[in-house]
């Protein structure tokens, strides 16, 4: 494991955070576009080999200190009888999920064998990835997961989703099953962490996370005690309650809209991860350096003591046509800074 990234886990002080990006490995790579140039995106997560040339592909031309399973949070619907394509509008299941329709998914010992190709891209990208780089698995949030399958996707005010909790239920019970299997299937294939991406739980208020999200979150979190990081969009730390910040979580990840330096002052435990926002990334360079270190500077006013934890990334993932001069710039100006 990354050193940095074990310190960071341990709450350990250091000068240089460790660095990952969530979708480090995605479209605003050279790297990436020139496989996919030759591949369907479902193909390059279902092929291990390459999905795990996906995978080092910013290892190799960033130097991050993680690397991330290649693939998409969506498979365990596919798997369920849910049916999947990837247009260049975006994922699109076979039937949106109802009362009407939920006997047809799948049980789940059934279902279950068709994630194997992710267990294989994990065991490859830990063959070639270098002992002093760490790996990271994940699966999507139990309500992020109901958001699509009832939805279709996770945009919008949620109202199908919200006005039908019994079906949740019912869901989050079967995926409750299926993410269980599905994280030990990626720690079996070499993961030292496995986080928890919820981007739809930052829709709901925190009554509804703390009555209907946070105990399947709980349960899970249990079944690994230190082993799950957990992230969900737009959630501030007042969203958490003091029960869901005594669980045994590995960390969290927390976007742009929050205060990093008050995050690690206030979370005392794991890692914390973010979070400069994306979106300044497609800035010119100049300018882009200057937010960088504005950025720097807050957590510089830190003691290593008090930034101890912090994995450095961004507020969510990279986005489309990111300039790969600035990914580079960043990862560089933070060692230099730190």
């Amino acid at each position: 494991m990354n050193q940095k990234f074990l310190n960071a886990l341990n709450r350990t002080p250091q000068s240089t955070p460790p660095i990952w990006f969530m979708r480090q490995a995605g479209r605003y790579h050279s790297h990436y576009q020139n496989l996919r140039s030759q591949n369907s995106f479902d193909q390059l997560c279902k092929n291990p080999e390459l999905a795990s040339e996906v995978a080092m592909g910013p290892i190799q031309d960033f130097d991050f200190d993680v690397a991330i399973l290649f693939s998409d949070i969506l498979y365990p619907l596919e798997a369920l009888g849910m049916g999947l394509t990837y247009t260049d509008h975006g994922p699109r299941l076979g039937f949106q999920l109802d009362e009407g329709n939920f006997s047809q998914l799948k049980k789940v010992d059934d279902a279950f064998p068709f994630m194997h190709f992710q267990k294989e891209a994990m065991k490859l990208t830990r063959e070639k990835l270098s002992p002093d780089k760490s790996l990271i698995g994940f699966v999507g949030g139990p309500w992020t997961l109901f958001v699509y399958a009832v939805e279709g996707s996770h945009a919008g005010s949620l109202i199908q989703s919200k006005k039908n909790l019994n079906l949740f239920y019912k869901f989050s019970e079967m995926i409750e099953q299926f993410l269980t299997k599905n994280i030990e299937m990626q720690f079996a294939g070499g993961a030292d962490i496995v986080m928890i991406f919820d981007t739809a739980a930052g829709e709901v208020s925190p009554t509804f996370f703390k009555n209907y999200l946070q105990p399947v979150i709980s349960r899970l979190v249990n079944k690994f005690p230190n082993k799950l990081g957990y992230y969900s969009k737009g959630t501030q730390n007042s969203f958490f309650n003091s029960e869901f910040k005594s669980l045994p979580l590995a960390g969290q990840g927390y976007d742009h809209r929050c205060f990093l330096p008050d995050i690690l002052k206030e979370n005392k435990r794991g890692f914390v991860q973010g979070n400069f926002d994306q979106s300044l990334l497609h800035m010119d360079p100049a300018d882009f350096k200057k937010m960088l270190l504005i950025y720097i500077n807050e957590m510089k006013e830190l003691s290593l003591d008090a930034r101890a934890g912090w994995v450095c990334g961004l507020g969510h993932g990279v986005l489309p046509k990111t300039p790969e001069r600035n990914v580079k710039e960043f990862i560089e100006t933070i060692r230099k800074e730190f």
